[in-house]
């Protein structure tokens, strides 16, 4: 029998599904969609709004038809700049790293004892951020440059506390991309943007909390901005400078003149241009402001032995603890290009990185050289800004005839960008459609390399520049991580389904990864032709009436579709509507989403079942029925249930003029099945890094589309280069170049396909439930006594009676060769579970084994055979190292590292530390690689 992509794709056969049913109690897929999801939402089959995707093909026959587009896309050398350069990946990062799915399928590192090999990727990335800034802390990454640069602006604001001004001072160069982005997040938050050229080094009139600057600038310019940053500390602002780090090697460091905070991208280290991304982008600041910095932080503590170890440090899920008051709504990062980027300088050290540079400013030069008075600025690193009055699109004509995209300022620019993929034939041929003869002498400008500080002098940028050194090196920090390629990582609300290769391969392919952003529309059909489809088929799926793909994460999605709901109130004069109701269950970025937005958060109750109490909400509803802006709700709710009364709730929000915002996080419960553009939401943002396959890659890439009803469509972002598009990303398509992830599932899967996947997990949920919930009680169930695609495991009393934590669970599962499921969230306390369609029986069973065995050591506990502090629980997770030391447990060492015996079915997988001590990290917080003298101790 042939067997199809959805049965490839779907873990249980057909006999485990009659078995995995049985245990469920019902006999049929059907008669559990009737039993789990409410019948007033519940489409009927065949009028689920699939209809319309075309019919499910093989990977090779999908595959053929994305080679088709792509190959439809022309891959012209681009020397478009803007902050997005073609740049060579090297062979070993792209094999070993980018198509090596220990790297691609792994999760956040929350449980840091099995992400140790990708912590101390993201400590290099934030060390190679660090040094070429000159500053003295950076993140583990951001979204991309442009909201980088709308963080810092907020962080700005917070870390000024002297400054009562509303104001921020933008540089005129800044990158037009990043000043639309900038005016967007501005708004809403009543800050107000100042445009100045600040090349002179003064600053207009007036009182400022913050001035954003850019170096080199859009025009390619090189200014000094020690005047600007000493004029804006002197008038009591603190100064944000977007740089670009390549020039970083030779230029200068911001840091090195007194900036508080760099912003930018490392897309030029070895990461695609993809046609806008993923890419990585940096925030980094001094150590004073480190507890302000947004998004993720990889900091170095101690585990249970004394011995160096990695972890995610401060602030990390804060939304969750601040909701509302958190610096910011970003929960995720792009760790999987991040680490791409600290690879790339690795790869090539900081000599290699300096020769790169090198050779594009020498190109620069050359073109320079070439043309002569008609270059409008004498500095610059890498784009060079060309005067032609009258002639700019002649010029520009001439070079697409030729084969090489430039960027045409205006009627009377053209600026020319050199990065490290450009070649002197290609110099010749700009300089010919210039009409410039022959290749000139590089020109006799002034030198730009000024820096003179270090950088890249840890071991981790000096150890690994030849291909067999990195190939181990990659190898052993995989090694030391659970990714879904060696487990089934059960993480509630997360969904960690497999990514499968023919979804995956198309994103390294030329005609999807080397397109600009920008390139000519001519350039991009098959590109366009699969954004064109997945907008088509996301708005079906949902039963919306559009979608847009611009945001990259969940969080701006819900960032945007809250802003869509601001503006349409606003335009209708309602003025006045600004409050945003939320569950108390709700995921913590919804409050932190609404705030940025700038709308008041009023949580509304939930019941004991963990439904929305309705009673609260019609109480909240009448409290403020003349500011009602929105509800947000997550449906199936956060608790894993699919709510029977959501119908109810959506219309008494309606009928008070509110909107209702659907968080589509849990979308992989409702496809084929139910959709939220029917039940009663007007918006809804989709995680396709979870129902539609694109891969969390260690916490990124992601992508949030926003899908709305027509009244809605007017207000969705557009083109970031237009001022006026209320655009929240960098590039138009956002995250674009792995969209094809998500073509390729859905065109493989089909209407079939999906509706299987969203009930397998449905049953895949249900049996674990059955399983577990006499060992460790099931919080929330539905109506029926069904879960929805999660199920809450309740280990309050347990906690309470025998002192074993969820933490200890967690840790223990490790030892077993398990990640642990999601812990205290959304209840305190509890562990939430979801395994996905992905994963088949035995596997199922497995898990649920180790989780019945913990149960049985937890009884050993409360036995009095260990106390709860020599018990295995707390020891774990247990080393390989820990084996052959002094062992002073009451447990053997067998019990320790194999809980189901030497010869259990399952491949040991072995933690790379013991427990971590995070309050140590967070009291002595460090979060760069460790100075030389730590390898030699």
């Amino acid at each position: 029998m042939t067997r199809s992509f959805a049965d490839r794709h779907i873990g249980p056969d057909t006999n485990e599904l009659d078995r995995i049913l049985d245990t469920v109690g019902v006999g049929s897929m059907g008669e559990l969609a009737a039993r789990a999801v409410p019948a007033s939402i519940l489409d009927a089959v065949g009028e689920t709004g699939l209809d319309v995707l075309p019919p499910a093909v093989s990977e090779h026959d999908a595959l053929t038809e994305l080679a088709a587009l792509a190959h439809s896309n022309t891959v012209a050398t681009s020397m478009i700049g803007l902050g997005y350069y073609d740049t060579l990946t090297p062979p070993v990062l792209v094999r070993n790293l980018l198509e090596n799915p220990a790297w691609y399928t792994a999760y956040t590192p929350y449980q840091p004892e099995i992400s140790q090999g990708r912590l101390e990727a993201l400590l290099n990335f934030q060390t190679m951020v660090s040094d070429l800034t000159g500053m003295e802390v950076a993140n583990a990454s951001m979204l991309d440059e442009a909201t980088a640069a709308a963080e810092a602006m907020t962080l700005l604001q917070r870390a000024n506390r002297k400054s009562t001004s509303q104001r921020l001072l933008v540089d005129t160069d800044l990158f037009p991309q990043t000043r639309t982005v900038l005016t967007t997040r501005a708004e809403p938050l009543g800050i107000t943007l100042v445009e100045a050229d600040l090349s002179s080094g003064e600053l207009p009139e007036g009182d400022f909390f913050g001035v954003v600057l850019q170096t080199p600038g859009a025009s390619g310019r090189i200014a000094d901005p020690a005047a600007v940053i000493a004029a804006a500390h002197d008038r009591g602002a603190l100064v944000a400078v977007g740089a670009d780090l390549l020039a970083l090697t030779l230029i200068t460091p911001p840091g090195d003149l007194g900036a508080d905070v760099c912003f930018g991208t490392t897309q030029r280290f070895g990461v695609p241009l993809g046609f806008g991304g993923p890419h990585a982008g940096y925030l980094a600041v001094r150590t004073a402001h480190a507890r302000q910095l947004p998004g993720r932080l990889v900091g170095v503590s101690v585990d249970a032995d004394g011995d160096r170890a990695y972890r995610l440090a401060l602030q990390t899920r804060e939304q969750h603890i601040r909701r509302e008051k958190a610096t910011s709504n970003i929960c995720t990062a792009q760790v999987l290009l991040a680490i791409v980027a600290a690879m790339y300088a690795s790869y090539h050290g900081a000599d290699g990185l300096r020769a790169i540079a090198r050779r594009v400013h020498g190109h620069a030069e050359r073109l320079a050289g070439g043309l002569g008075d008609a270059v409008v600025h004498e500095r610059f690193f890498d784009t060079v800004l060309v005067s032609v009055p009258g002639g700019a699109e002649a010029v520009v004509a001439k070079a697409k005839g030729r084969g090489i995209n430039l960027r045409l300022v205006d009627a009377d620019h053209v600026s020319v960008a050199c990065d490290e993929a450009t070649t002197e034939a290609q110099v010749a041929i700009v300089l010919e459609c210039f009409g410039a003869g022959g290749m000139p002498e590089t020109a006799a400008l002034p030198s730009i390399e000024t820096r003179t500080s270090a950088y890249l002098t840890h071991p981790a940028f000096t150890r690994y520049h030849t291909e067999t050194a990195m190939l181990r090196y990659l190898r052993q920090l995989s090694d030391k991580d659970i990714a879904l390629d060696r487990s089934m990582i059960p993480l509630g609300s997360c969904t960690m389904k497999l990514n499968a290769t023919a979804e995956m391969e198309p994103i390294t392919w030329p005609g999807f990864a080397r397109l600009h952003p920008y390139a000519p529309v001519e350039d991009t059909p098959g590109m366009l032709r699969v954004i064109e489809d997945l907008e088509h088929w996301l708005a079906a799926v949902t039963g919306y009436d559009r979608v847009s793909l611009q945001p990259n994460a969940g969080s701006q999605g819900e960032y945007v579709g809250l802003l869509a709901i601001r503006r349409y109130h606003l335009d209708r004069g309602d003025t006045h509507r600004d409050t945003c109701l939320i569950p108390s269950s709700a995921h913590g970025t919804n409050a932190a989403s609404a705030a940025m937005a700038g709308l008041r958060v009023e949580v509304v109750k939930c019941r004991d079942n963990g439904d929305v109490d309705l009673d609260d909400l019609r109480a909240k509803i009448a409290d403020h029925a003349d500011r009602l802006a929105c509800i947000m709700i997550t449906y199936p709710s956060t608790h894993g249930v699919y709510e029977h009364e959501v119908a109810e709730l959506c219309a008494l929000v309606h009928d008070a003029g509110g909107q209702v915002y659907v968080d589509g996080a849990n979308l992989n419960a409702l496809v084929g099945l139910a959709r939220p553009g029917r039940f009663g939401g007007d918006v809804s943002h989709l995680n396709l890094h979870k129902t539609f396959c694109i891969p969390h890659g260690g916490g990124g890439p992601g992508v949030g589309p926003v899908a709305v009803r027509d009244h809605l469509a007017p207000y969705l972002p557009g083109d970031p280069l237009q001022p006026d598009s209320h655009a929240v990303s960098a590039a138009r398509y956002g995250s674009a170049s792995i969209l094809p992830i998500t073509w390729a599932y859905i065109r493989m899967m089909g209407a079939d396909g999906l509706r299987r996947a969203t009930l397998t997990a449905i049953a895949s949920a249900n049996y674990l439930a059955r399983r577990l919930d006499p060992h460790f009680p099931v919080l929330y169930t539905g109506e029926n006594g069904m879960v929805a695609h999660e199920c809450i495991l309740d280990l309050r009393e347990i906690t309470k009676r025998t002192g074993v934590t969820v933490d200890d669970v967690a840790k223990r599962l490790a030892d077993y060769g398990f990640h642990a499921p999601t812990m205290s969230f959304p209840v305190a306390g509890t562990l939430m579970v979801e395994p996905t369609e992905s994963e088949n029986l035995e596997e199922l069973d497995a898990f649920a084994d180790a989780m019945i065995a913990i149960k049985g050591e937890i009884d050993e506990v409360a036995a009095g055979t260990w106390p709860v502090e020599q018990s295995p629980l707390r020891g774990a997770p247990h080393t390989a190292a820990a084996l052959v030391g002094d062992w002073n447990y009451p447990y053997s060492r067998e019990t320790a590292v194999y809980p189901l015996g030497v010869h259990s079915r399952r491949a040991k997988v072995w933690p790379a530390v013991r427990r971590i001590d995070g309050a140590f990290g967070d009291r002595n917080l460090v979060c760069s690689c460790p100075p030389l003298e730590a390898y030699t101790d």
